[in-house]
């Protein structure tokens, strides 16, 4: 009787220590340097410069990014305004890089259609969607606010009172 028992018992710590996975270590702590950060670097623009090549809709933001930021700068709106202008501008241009970079790793693993792909793709064009109208409504808020400073052109008379 007592073996039974043991044998149950052995059988049962087997059986535990079998299903247990092997203890998974933390990984090495990365040593960051200079050489990391330059290497950081190289690699983002590398990843700027293949969406401006192979994606045509990173080009065409990067055209609207180009012709609103002139304006941004000059408009006469306090400098707090301007950088939001700006940043709205540049939420496009990283949405953009999201939603082009989820459609390229999509597309490496298969070209065949699949409902949570096709989910995927279109959550990243809404993201795109969605920055443009942060955009507009940013850019809306801005312009409405100062409007009696835009419409008198005050802006555009040299020299500029600071100078006088």
């Amino acid at each position: 009787m007592c073996q039974g028992v043991f044998n149950i018992v052995r059988l049962h710590c087997t059986r535990s220590t079998a299903a247990m996975p092997e203890p998974v270590l933390p990984p090495e702590a990365k040593v960051r340097d200079f050489r990391n950060f330059i290497q950081s670097v190289k690699y983002a623009l590398e990843g700027f410069w293949a969406a401006v090549r192979h994606e045509p809709s990173f080009r065409e933001d990067l055209i609207f990014v180009a012709i609103l930021t002139p304006f941004a700068i000059f408009l006469p709106v306090k400098a707090v305004a301007t950088a939001v202008m700006l940043a709205s501008l540049f939420v496009i241009i990283i949405a953009e890089l999201l939603n082009s970079a989820i459609e390229w790793t999509i597309d490496d693993i298969s070209l065949e259609k699949r409902l949570f792909a096709k989910r995927a793709k279109d959550m990243g064009s809404a993201a795109v969607f969605l920055a443009y109208i942060n955009c507009v409504v940013v850019w809306g808020i801005i312009l409405f606010s100062n409007w009696h400073r835009i419409e008198t052109l005050e802006f555009l008379r040299w020299p500029p009172q600071f100078l006088q």
